[in-house]
């Protein structure tokens, strides 16, 4: 199988901004460039036009955008699944446990294609974070664990979101699948670089930080916040950047205002511009990321991508594969252990430049490399899931011919105890109790009653 027709299902998609949809963007843009044909289908957005090389297919939507960041899909929209249907899938991918793969599994139905899921947060955080009622909650639970266990195939990004997975109750089998990034490898030019220190007014003794992703407050903004203050106070001069957008961003800058860093600190609010992005990350000296919720930290190759390191927390999701003090910095889940890793960083940035040139070596990974491995699994996914679907229908094959040969086994069973019965009890019927229709018979039975003719001599005396 050459080329492949692969349906990419995810709650959120451009121009909602996380993690996983920058996944589901970038697995569609890489099949679509090298390994077949990529199809999005995603929940609708007012006022959203869809310019990619792949199709992207938007169904019926709700809006549920305060309480859940996002807008609920509906997944029976009877237009999306007919066109879907139509479209010769090879196999589909979700990357959500909740309405997307209730679409993945209508979709299965539909086309007979596999499904593969894959595990990207830790979404019962999610789940005790924006559902008040512990009813709710645990039905939620039970959803997604439904969905997944309906899955012919699980991947994780990490180690650790494996383990989180089995936390919540899952028992099945799955493999490791990381994500990718966009950012080929390098740093933005310099004279660009040089432009944003003019327009930010960032001055040479001034160390540059920085956060990407939703302004929340479980990704850990609150541990790099009471670091940066701590740190400030025993004179590191700074300027931290925060760029994304999310729920709780007034209450972060309400906080840097309290704690004495909002002059130090920028709020760019999301940037959907990549190359732009990868500015910012080129220009910073120092990723602060001491998030525990995260499973994979795509932000932290997207800055490694950039030669920018990255201070994380021991034995988190993000630090997997990171070694201190060579391919990044690993600290506690506190603020003061921030602190520390600020003063030593801000002390020596010839060494953050190290580390972050060992970072863009070693644990750099494209989106074009991740994508071809997971199209490789594809592939097997097919295979296996063929030969499951051509044993199953031999085996539901051989039991209804079982079950055939069984009642008629059990037929002549009884007819032919009843014949035995009749036998031993002299009840046969007679073979000759219906009167012979053969002509044959018929006429022989003619010929005897006739009288017998007298001969000549006879007749003579």
């Amino acid at each position: 199988m050459d080329k492949l027709t692969v349906c990419l299902l995810n709650d959120s998609f451009p121009p909602t901004i996380d993690g996983v949809a920058n996944a589901t963007l970038n697995y569609a843009r890489s099949i679509q460039k090298n390994h077949g044909r990529a199809i999005v289908a995603t929940p609708w957005y007012p006022h959203v036009k869809d310019d990619y090389p792949f199709k992207v297919v938007r169904y019926a939507s709700a809006a549920m955008t305060k309480r859940l960041g996002y807008r609920g899909g509906i997944p029976f929209d009877l237009r999306m699944q007919t066109f879907l249907a139509r479209q010769k899938i090879d196999i589909i991918h979700t990357h959500c446990p909740f309405i997307s793969t209730i679409v993945a599994r209508i979709l299965r139905y539909n086309t007979g294609a596999p499904i593969v899921f894959t595990y990207h947060t830790k979404f019962d955080v999610d789940i005790e974070k924006r559902v008040a009622l512990n009813p709710v909650r645990n039905a939620s639970l039970k959803l997604l664990l439904n969905n997944i266990n309906a899955c012919d195939e699980v991947w994780v990004v990490s180690k650790g979101a494996g383990e989180n997975l089995r936390s919540l109750g899952y028992e099945g089998d799955y493999i490791v699948m990381e994500n990718g990034v966009d950012f080929a490898r390098g740093r933005t030019d310099d004279a660009v670089l040089q432009q944003m220190r003019q327009q930010y007014g960032i001055r040479p003794e001034q160390t540059v930080f920085l956060f990407v992703g939703r302004m929340m407050w479980y990704k850990g903004v609150r541990i790099s916040i009471d670091g940066l203050a701590r740190a400030k106070k025993q004179g590191v001069q700074f300027k931290m950047f925060f760029v994304g957008d999310g729920a709780d961003r007034a209450e972060i800058e309400s906080y840097c205002q309290e704690v004495g860093i909002a002059d130090d600190c920028i709020f760019t609010g999301a940037i959907q511009d990549r190359e732009k992005l990868r500015s910012y990350f080129s220009l910073a000296e120092l990723f602060l990321f001491p998030s525990t919720y995260d499973t994979n930290g795509i932000v932290v190759r997207e800055a490694a991508a950039c030669s920018c390191p990255a201070v994380l927390v021991r034995g988190s999701c993000a630090a997997e594969g990171i070694t201190d003090g060579r391919n990044g910095l690993l600290i506690e889940e506190n603020g003061d252990s921030m602190a520390k890793a600020i003063l030593a960083a801000s002390a020596d940035r010839q060494k953050l430049k190290e580390i972050g040139k060992n970072a863009c070596q070693e644990i750099y990974l494209s989106w074009d490399d991740a994508v071809a491995r997971a199209c490789e699994r594809y592939r097997y996914v097919i295979q296996r899931y063929t030969r499951e679907r051509r044993s199953s229908a031999l085996e539901q094959e051989m039991r209804e011919l079982r079950a055939v040969f069984e009642q008629r086994r059990n037929e002549y069973a009884r007819k032919y105890y009843r014949f035995g019965r009749q036998l031993i009890e002299g009840k046969l019927p007679s073979l000759r109790s219906k009167p012979f229709k053969s002509k044959s018979v018929v006429i022989v039975r003619q010929e005897e009653n006739k009288p017998p003719k007298s001969s000549g001599k006879e007749s003579k005396s």
